[in-house]
């Protein structure tokens, strides 16, 4: 995502935050939507504008002529009147204070109103002297959960989720790739492992001539602050808030240096303590036996001269993966889920329920992916803020679906859209769509959407008796944790293991970036108890299937096999665990 789109869509998200606190209908929905696919796209708007003018914009999905005027006069004037106009009728931090969970716009407008809080620091100071439990509609365990909120937010501050930095991490990397200075680039550090979040991002160069690397790197349009410049090293911030450092270094270094930066601390630590009872040093300047190097180059040469098998970095925690590489022990390192695995995505929103995109349009974008199906998953109907199906409307959506299966049966192609659907599961376990719709369908996802705050047993009799249900598939994002924003609500993650086993339910690793859930190390105990996951985006527009990406480096985080991962089979063996 460009800074430009980035930016665009905070202002649009907002705009929809301020007319719901006018109880404006429809509109904040329309501009919730098109703030998400600004955010999706992968081209930027001002690029789109300028080859296309207005009507460009328009015939993006999601965007009416409303919407791409405002869009249009920010590319023009660097603002959207209508949004400062809508900011001076209700002068508190709304964008701060929705972050805060359980805190949406309704209610930043009673606090403003009730005892003029403008901002987070307001807030906390009002929670603190326990002046919120006493409104109406807030009460004590309202004022508890925002002081919870705001702890969690500050534990985050700093951080940025791995598909905002990425993005320009790569371009950045391509950039310096295509300097005839430089020999060989890589991306290092936690972006490398594909860390949920990330604090800063690392780049190592091969250059004879780094003067000039350090140059060109300094002067991109993208830098806004330049902390440091040296003759092998330099350190920016970059227009979307966080620093890049890079290193230049020889090419007998590139390999140590490339494992250094990489790290973790820990992992490089065990395995400078391997390198040591070897009578050896490692250092990001390569590996000695005395004063002679005898490794360097590559990665791969480090682990060897060490008795390791190569660590696919996304893998590099100290969790126990170096005993796995050791060559002296049978290992399945390589047998670890690869970003080509994956034949199909059967967490997808269409417009039938507030999706961005038609279901054709969805099966067009994953065909070219090189996909063989794609499952649509629209909510159902207790979810009426996303337009959630009731069996009616499932039942003609199921019948839209046929019909494109049949017109591509016509067709050379064998791929296929599943029906599916992400019910709801509520409070005591049941779902809240009828047996008979759900029995309808080639598969079905549930997840907890509402009362996360129920204490650990409830949730996780909640979410095995939702497993019980002989129609129920897939459990979604079964930690319920925003990246962020919320917490993990309390499970027994055991139990939930156990259960899942005994009534054959599919744990999703949900690739949203927010959300990223399972985690890596749910991840590996899912896989130790013999619990088939599934590889799933979430997707509401067609561009989030690529975060397919961030869903496959978390599988690989925690160390799941292709056979884990029951979306890497044909779909003959898929349905088969249907």
């Amino acid at each position: 995502m460009t800074l430009t789109n980035k930016e665009i869509a905070r202002i649009l998200y907002e705009i929809a935050d301020l007319l719901a606190i006018q109880e404006v209908e429809f509109k904040p929905q329309a501009y919730q939507k098109a703030a998400v696919i600004l955010e999706s796209l992968e081209k930027d708007i001002a690029k789109i504008y300028q080859e296309g003018g207005r009507k460009a914009l328009v015939d993006l999905p999601g965007i009416g002529e409303s919407i791409a005027e405002k869009i249009e006069e920010y590319l023009k004037t660097g603002k959207i009147k209508y949004y400062g106009q809508l900011k001076k009728r209700f002068p508190f931090d709304i964008e701060e204070l929705v972050k805060i969970e359980g805190m949406g716009p309704q209610k930043a407008k009673a606090l403003w109103q009730e005892l003029g809080i403008k901002n987070v620091k307001d807030l906390e100071k009002a929670a603190k002297a326990h002046k919120i439990a006493k409104l109406e509609g807030f009460g004590e365990k309202t004022e508890k959960n925002i002081l919870e909120g705001i702890a969690f937010l500050k534990r985050s501050k700093g951080r940025f989720l791995l598909h905002e930095i990425i993005p320009r991490v790569r371009e950045v990397e391509e950039k310096l790739r295509a300097l005839k200075e430089v020999q060989m680039v890589s991306v290092a550090g936690s972006v490398r492992r594909m860390k949920e979040t990330i604090g800063d991002a690392d780049l190592l160069v091969v250059s004879q001539n780094p003067k000039k690397v350090m140059d060109f790197f300094t002067s991109q349009p993208e830098v806004a602050k330049i902390w440091g410049k040296g003759v092998t090293k330099a350190s920016v911030r970059v227009k979307e808030g966080f620093d890049i450092d890079l290193r230049v270094v020889r090419k007998e270094q590139y390999g140590s240096a490339l494992q250094y930066f990489t790290g973790s601390k820990e992992h490089n630590i065990a395995v400078r303590r391997i390198a040591i009872s070897k009578g050896l040093k490692l250092s990001e300047y390569g590996l000695f036996r005395g004063k002679k190097q005898i490794a360097g180059k590559t990665e791969e040469e480090i682990y060897k001269a060490l008795g390791l098998a190569w660590i696919p970095p996304e893998m590099r925690e100290n969790h126990g993966e170096i005993e796995l590489a050791d060559a002296r022990r049978p290992q399945k390192l390589s047998d670890i889920i690869d970003y080509g695995d994956i034949r199909g995505d059967l967490h997808v929103h269409s417009d039938w329920d507030g999706g961005a995109d038609a279901i054709k349009a969805l099966a067009d974008a994953a065909r070219v992916m090189g996909y063989e199906y794609i499952g649509i998953s629209d909510h159902t109907k207790f979810l009426k803020i996303e337009r959630g199906l009731d069996e009616k409307q499932l039942e003609r959506r199921n019948k839209a679906i046929d019909a494109l299966n049949s017109k591509s049966q016509n067709t050379t192609s064998k791929f296929r859209i599943l029906k599916g659907c992400e019910a709801n599961i509520m409070n005591d376990g049941s779902i809240d769509l009828k047996n008979e719709a759900l029995s309808k369908l080639d598969y079905v996802i549930a997840g907890v959407h509402s009362n996360m705050k129920i204490n650990k047993d409830e949730m996780t009799a909640r979410i095995i008796a939702a497993m019980k249900n002989p129609n129920v598939d897939i459990i979604s994002h079964l930690t319920g944790r925003i990246l962020k924003k919320r917490g993990e609500y309390e499970i027994d993650f055991d139990k939930i293991l156990r259960a899942a086993k005994q009534f054959n339910a599919i744990l999703e690793i949900n690739a949203s970036p927010e959300r990223l859930d399972l985690n890596d190390e749910n991840i590996r105990r899912a896989k130790e108890a013999g619990v088939k996951m599934i590889i799933n985006t979430d997707t509401h527009h067609k561009n989030q299937l690529r975060f397919m990406e961030f869903g496959i480096a978390q599988a690989r985080r925690g160390w799941a096999e292709k056979e884990d991962i029951i979306n890497t089979q044909p779909i003959e063996k898929l349905l088969q665990y249907f």
